[in-house]
């Protein structure tokens, strides 16, 4: 398998240090140009496959024509590459699942998918249930809600710094209320979760979100609440954040290599 991996920040890092234990045949990492010299020289890239290209160049990517093509570099990324990979015919998994709250940008993916004969690929990342909710969804009227709650320091650099003092916080506060498109757009690295649960479900608008930050918080928590003519169910989930980075799970990570494993696996559940 020739697997390619656009940015290599904390969730490819983690991906590729995974990859040890089950190498891929071919790995091709595309980076900003101020990122070369530091990811070529990561050494973990070696164990990972036996055949590495680290390139900032998306030319280098798409003439390698990989098997799969993960995003992971934030809805930037998403708006510079992720069209290009899907017209050029390349499935592409999209980490940054926050970015199709962008509905121009929603559209040009999907069309250039549709031109590529290419397949959109959206991992369920630090969320579960995402199966059972999208066959709810079938069946119309379905209403889904969600909370998500991290430590203060995972919510640092976002507007929830202004909606409120995150140091000074003793208890957990409730600093956004709405919905999921203006949640993943208002936090780009702190509510894909929210777009995930919208995309599955109800629709952006339809989706009813709140972010809180809980200075008692171990890891990053996820609830939510769904109901359909078809069913109901609600689940908490708890996630460790990630080491290097408390704006995402770890759950994220292993999502990601789910899907690559989905991708080479005969068998796949």
């Amino acid at each position: 398998m020739h697997l390619a991996l656009i940015g290599y920040g904390n969730i490819a890092q983690s991906t590729v240090a995974w990859l040890a234990e089950r190498p891929v045949a071919r790995l091709t990492v595309l980076v900003r140009p101020t990122s070369l010299g530091r990811a070529q020289d990561d050494a973990a890239l070696k164990h990972a496959a036996p055949v590495v290209q680290v390139t900032d160049q998306l030319s280098d990517l798409l003439q390698g024509a990989p098997d799969l093509v993960v995003e992971c570099a934030g809805h930037h990324a998403v708006a510079e590459a992720g069209v290009a990979v899907l017209h050029a015919g390349f499935d592409l998994v999209l980490v940054s699942i926050g970015a199709m709250a962008d509905s121009d940008l929603a559209q040009r993916l999907q069309q250039a998918a549709q031109a590529g004969n290419a397949q959109l690929i959206l991992p369920s990342g630090a969320i579960g249930g995402i199966d059972l909710l999208s066959a709810l969804a079938l069946a119309g009227g379905v209403n889904v809600t969600y909370r998500g709650t991290k430590p203060p320091a995972a919510w640092a650099g976002t507007p929830a710094a202004q909606a409120c003092d995150l140091d000074g916080l003793r208890e957990a506060h409730v600093f956004f209320e709405g919905n999921a498109r203006k949640a993943a757009t208002s936090y780009p690295k702190n509510a894909n979760v929210a777009a995930t649960l919208a995309l599955a479900g109800a629709g952006f608008e339809a989706t009813r979100v709140a972010l809180i930050a809980d200075p008692a918080a171990t890891g990053n928590c996820h609830s939510c609440s769904v109901e359909s003519p078809a069913g109901r169910f609600s689940m908490t989930i708890e996630n460790a954040a990630s080491p290097d980075n408390a704006k995402t799970s770890r759950a994220t990570v292993y999502s990601v290599i789910r899907e690559i494993n989905r991708k080479r696996d005969r068998v796949v559940i």
